[in-house]
């Protein structure tokens, strides 16, 4: 992030065609740490609350990670730490040599965590990338490794690919600090018309 004043960003899910603008989330960035709350619809769990703290260093390398999920049948809650170097430990201290090699974590639903290695690892443009990400599905709290690979196509414009065999791409446009403004047919960055 360029400068340290607080800025608040929402972006409204487009992922459910039934039930399409009825989700928003509102995100408070930092300097080094990201405090949201997601409100969503899902077929599976109905309505939904997501809440996550993230804070990293400098270099935008994750350090902890606290996800919340409130439905109508279930309250869960997620802690993770890693050390930078691809080493994660849960809440209670305990490593989880699944994530050995994870150098981030990619929320779903959520933009803003497209954005660490996008921030972390700046591209020339043409210039591809693999990840390995701690994958949290949210509204079950599960983890697990996943593949991915980013290519940069323009000044503001990245190819988002899930290496994890289901083929699913996106075109995602950022702004000039690396945030998603617009992951086509999943999220749309809410601003004011000017």
């Amino acid at each position: 992030m360029l400068n340290s004043r607080p800025r608040v960003i929402c972006w409204t899910s487009l992922w459910n065609k039934d039930r399409e603008g009825t989700g928003l989330e509102h995100l408070v960035l930092a300097e080094h740490s990201a405090d949201s709350v997601v409100l969503a619809y899902d077929e599976e769990h109905g309505p939904l609350r997501i809440t996550y703290r993230l804070t990293w260093d400098d270099a935008w390398q994750l350090r902890d990670a606290e996800v919340g999920v409130i439905t109508e049948r279930a309250t869960r809650s997620l802690a993770l730490h890693t050390d930078g170097r691809g080493h994660w430990r849960g809440a209670d201290g305990r490593s989880i040599a699944e994530l050995d090699g994870c150098g981030d974590i990619d929320i779903w639903p959520t933009p803003f965590t497209n954005s660490f290695p996008i921030c972390r690892e700046p591209m020339a443009v043409g210039e591809r990338r693999e990840f390995l990400m701690a994958w949290i599905f949210a509204p079950d709290l599960t983890v697990h490794p996943q593949p991915q690979a980013y290519t940069r196509r323009a000044e503001r414009l990245y190819l988002f690919e899930s290496l994890d065999g289901s083929g699913f791409r996106a075109e995602l446009s950022v702004d000039e600090e690396g945030l998603v403004v617009d992951y086509p047919d999943l999220f749309r960055r809410v601003t004011a018309d000017r």
